[in-house]
């Protein structure tokens, strides 16, 4: 291989005359999303010829859903025979964008130099060269840089998915030859995507990160979030250039399994991930993924605030064939075929599977996986598009067939089974309606109305009557009329409340009070009502409330000295002793008449002497704590600086530990599960254990490990440091071995013995 070129073309853009919008956490958030005139055109034809009445109409009620345009060679830019180019995408998002309110335009960067090394059916126009690099560069990257930067479309929203497979590819299959070339130019592809599309602050960037049948694994996740984090720092704003994560893209992992709620449940004396399908990957399902991967990648340094998405395009697993409670069976391996919704032979299974159907329809900030930290459920994956030709099809687009997508192909990487594909396939991303109708019919949640900005379909009614109510000092309550649901009567299931564009609340009642907001303070707020099928509807109309200015805080009297040298004493399991100096009335002589400690925004005491020792706090714990003068008055000072103070953590609970191994030639994987078996929480853990054979840890994760001599040390992440009573944490490392693997036998946790599992 010759030495990679690294060739820096210069980013163009053109000066704008429209005011550009402040880059925001959550892009999807008080969004609509764009719904691609050419998808929505071909869903119709389908429908047009399908001849079952119901089915047609299913089709029609999802033919204005969202969908992400793909950039899948250089020709697409312009446009070509497949399809329009990106100007004309563009152009008609700017048509949909309905006043003030964003639109997201979801685009997929997908053209990297040796794309797909692994499989086949997807493989690209590009060679994984220098000169395929500098084309990558300079006639895909920078063309399509040039068109988001023009001026007219500074107002859209662009969600750049980067490069489907790419670094997933890196973490486990360098083993094949052609991986192992285009490794480098994945990295630098990658990096220089990034560092192009980060430069325009209304383009929000998505790194794939594959799905939970394939990085779930500890030994892939971990990895997995390290390359991220080594990929983003080598861009020229570091972490900053990626704004998130998506999963599941051209893929049909289920979102949940209903049935499969605990990875570690025995059935038949094993834990339900050692059955064959799930091979001791802990992570089920995409909910599981995105929950893992979260904390891996704050642990690398990404902020909390980093945001995932998630394909839900064809993950749905409805139909007939749909479990509908967990089974009884006490066979492990029948157990969990018949409990999983996820009807693949094997998770490996990616092309075009039987069974599969269309899932979550296209929503912004989705209740119910707080730990996933989830942006959105988008469609990146058009419903209807094959993943790859059944059969060897020649064409000009790089494309190869992949006996993945062969359904006579009895495959070795699915345990020698049939691959499940759907026979008569095309090429990867043509029209696919046989397996469109099996998406229709098998969609979970099942299809009975349209979706998010409906078309054709009418929405449910506007709420109206928005008002606010009397605005204390830092809440505002609202109330507004009941909506009705006009598509088919399904029922109206609740209300979304947005602060500005930011989602606060989901509610079933027609008020809600928000609170935690500045006192002083104007806020906006909107609502938009939801019918059981998911159906949103257009916002309400907009009311404004001030909240009330603390009347702590004079205007126009000289407020008292503000205390200063406040500092913490000694801090014990619960409570905190606090100093400060005394203040000064500076208005007239009137005298300071005494003291507001606040814990955090908490009034805890009011005093007239200048200590105060705060009690009641819970062990192991940080507080900040802050105080206000007053004076005879009445009139409050600002805050002092803040101070921080840690209560002691004092363990009273015992622990269980369980470890497991598995071994190859002079290598080992180490899998450790620490309990709280106690009646308190632990708030930091540091577990110790001894190899009895000269075993060394040459990785971990999950924790901060080391070794010295035959001790092992693992310390808790800042993700994974309190275990309430009852609670676990799973932690795991790779090893070396020269002998017999024998496993340690006792443990301590914060040097406390621990019952072995």
């Amino acid at each position: 291989m010759g030495a990679l070129a690294l060739v820096a073309a210069p980013l163009t853009l053109t000066t704008t005359a429209n005011a550009v919008e402040a880059h925001v956490d959550n892009p999807y958030a008080g969004a609509t999303q764009y719904v691609n005139p050419s998808w929505t055109a071909k869903v119709e034809a389908a429908a047009t010829r399908q001849t079952d009445t119901a089915v047609a109409a299913q089709m029609r009620a999802v033919k204005n859903q969202p969908t992400a345009v793909w950039m899948d060679r250089i020709s697409a830019i312009s446009g070509n025979v497949d399809g329009n180019g990106l100007q004309y995408h563009l152009d008609q998002a700017l048509a949909q964008k309905q006043g003030t309110t964003p639109i997201v335009v979801n685009l997929v960067i997908y053209d990297l130099p040796g794309r797909d090394c692994y499989a086949l059916a997807s493989n690209g126009e590009l060679p994984a060269t220098d000169a395929g690099l500098v084309r990558y560069k300079t006639e895909y990257i920078d063309a399509i840089v040039d068109l988001l930067g023009q001026s007219k479309y500074a107002d859209l929203r662009i969600s750049a998915t980067i490069e489907p497979d790419s670094l997933p590819n890196l973490v486990t299959n360098l083993s094949e030859p052609l991986c192992q070339q285009a490794a480098p130019y994945y990295r630098a592809g990658v990096k220089y995507a990034l560092d192009e599309l980060h430069a325009l602050p209304n383009v929000y960037t998505y790194l794939d990160a594959g799905h939970s049948g394939w990085l779930g694994w500890d030994s892939n996740a971990g990895p997995a979030a390290k390359l991220f984090a080594e990929v983003a720092r080598t861009t020229t704003a570091g972490l900053a250039s990626v704004d998130g994560f998506v999963t599941n893209t051209a893929n049909s992992t289920p979102l949940v399994e209903p049935y499969l709620t605990d990875s570690s449940a025995q059935v038949g004396g094993s834990p339900v991930r050692s059955s064959s399908f799930y091979e001791w990957n802990y992570d089920f399902d995409e909910a599981d993924w995105t929950a893992h991967l979260h904390t891996l990648l704050v642990a690398e340094g990404f902020p909390a605030s980093t945001g995932m998405l998630i394909d839900t395009s064809r993950n749905g697993w409805g139909g007939t064939a749909r479990p509908t409670a967990a089974s009884t069976s006490t066979v492990l391996n029948t157990y969990v075929n018949e409990s999983r919704v996820d009807r693949r032979v094997h998770r490996g299974a990616w092309c075009n599977p039987l069974g599969a159907g269309i899932g979550e329809r296209p929503q912004a900030s989705p209740a119910g996986y707080a730990s996933s930290y989830l942006d959105a459920f988008v469609w990146i994956k058009p419903p209807g598009e094959s993943d790859g030709a059944s059969s060897d099809i020649p064409n000009d687009e790089g494309k190869r067939f992949d006996r993945m997508c062969d359904p006579t192909f009895v495959s070795p990487k699915l345990a020698n089974q049939l691959t499940g594909a759907t026979p008569n396939a095309p090429l990867a991303g043509q029209w696919f309606e046989e397996q469109f109708v099996t998406l229709v019919k098998n969609a979970y949640p099942a299809i009975t109305g349209g979706g998010t900005n409906p078309g054709d379909v009418t929405a449910p009614s506007v709420p109206t009557g928005l008002t606010a109510g009397t605005a204390t000092t830092t809440t505002v309550p609202l109330t507004w009329s009941a909506s009705t649901d006009n598509s088919g009567g399904s029922g109206i299931s609740g209300y979304q409340v947005y602060r500005g564009t930011t989602l606060v609340a989901t509610t079933s009642s027609t008020s809600y009070t928000v609170t935690g907001l500045t006192a002083g303070t104007t806020y906006s707020f909107t609502v938009r009502a939801k019918d059981v099928a998911g159906n949103v509807s257009a916002a309400s109309a907009a009311v404004s409330a001030t909240t009330a200015t603390d009347p702590g805080v004079p205007t126009d009297t000289t407020a008292p000295s503000v205390p200063t040298g406040l500092t913490a004493g000694t801090v014990t399991t619960s409570s905190v002793p606090l100093t400060w100096t005394a203040s000064t009335d500076n208005v007239g002589g009137s005298g300071v008449a005494g003291y507001d400690v606040y814990r955090g925004t908490t009034l805890v005491a009011s005093t007239t002497a200048t200590s105060y020792t705060v009690t009641g706090l819970t062990a192991g714990t940080t507080y900040s704590f802050t105080v206000r003068a007053k004076d005879v008055a009445g009139n409050v000072s600002a805050a002092s600086a803040a101070v921080s103070a840690t209560t002691t953590a004092v363990s009273t609970s015992t622990c269980t530990v369980r470890y497991t191994a598995s071994s190859w030639s002079s290598g080992f994987t180490g899998s450790v599960r620490i309990t709280n078996s106690g009646t308190s929480a632990i708030n930091g853990w540091t577990l110790g254990f001894a190899f009895a054979n000269g075993q060394q840890v040459t990785q971990g994760w999950s924790a901060t490990w080391s070794q010295t001599g035959t001790a092992v040390t693992a310390t808790n992440l800042g993700w994974n440091g309190t275990l309430a009573p009852g609670a676990s944490t799973d932690i795991g490392f790779n090893g070396s071995h020269t002998g017999t693997n024998t496993n340690p036998t006792a443990f301590t946790l914060n040097g406390v013995t621990c019952t072995v599992a």
